[in-house]
């Protein structure tokens, strides 16, 4: 027996949120299928919300830092990451949320959903031509980082513990690894 899974479009999505069909439930669009989003524990939302303040504060009017908001993705996605570095469009946002061309980056943190966030949302992310997409393994402590999508893959892949490292959006702005990861 061969099972099929109904896919959704964004438009079908935003129709279901509309009607309140998926009130009170945390989810998110990944490749057409509405997947339930983890919990988020303690250290979880500890450190991605510092690190959401910190982002704020050192690159001020440069880019906009959007916490745990939707992004909208042309392959049939809508995740909600936890940090979403944005150009600053005013009341655009009012209207539509950021599309790809609109991100400089995306950090999620990721406890639970360690597997989500390096498999199926990696691709996602490099599927759309994200520059940047950065993973934060609360157990490990480690950030990884991806650069450089091409043809649905990044083909590049660093880990950090510690350390300085520049955004590609931004060289010149020197970030904390210690304060992305809230060790």
């Amino acid at each position: 027996m061969t099972i099929t899974l109904a896919k959704w479009t964004v438009a079908d999505y935003h129709q279901m949120i509309e009607a309140e069909i998926l009130k009170d439930r945390r989810v998110e669009l990944l490749k057409g299928e509405i997947v339930e989003m983890a919990p988020e524990g303690e250290p979880h939302a500890y450190c991605s919300d510092e690190a959401g303040e910190y982002l704020a504060k050192l690159l001020g009017d440069r880019a906009k830092v959007r916490q745990a908001k939707p992004i909208t993705l042309p392959n049939d996605s809508e995740p909600e990451p936890d940090l979403a570095i944005v150009q600053r469009l005013g009341r655009e946002y009012r209207s539509h949320h950021p599309y790809p061309e609109n991100i400089f980056w995306i950090v999620e943190y990721a406890n639970s959903s360690l597997m989500t966030d390096l498999d199926i949302k990696t691709k996602i992310y490099a599927e759309v031509n994200i520059p940047e997409y950065w993973v934060v393994n609360l157990k490990g402590l480690q950030l990884m980082m991806f650069r450089h999508p091409k043809k649905g893959e990044y083909l590049s892949k660093q880990t950090f513990t510690g350390g300085i490292i520049q955004p590609l959006a931004f060289p010149s702005i020197d970030i904390s690894v210690d304060a992305i990861l809230n060790a």
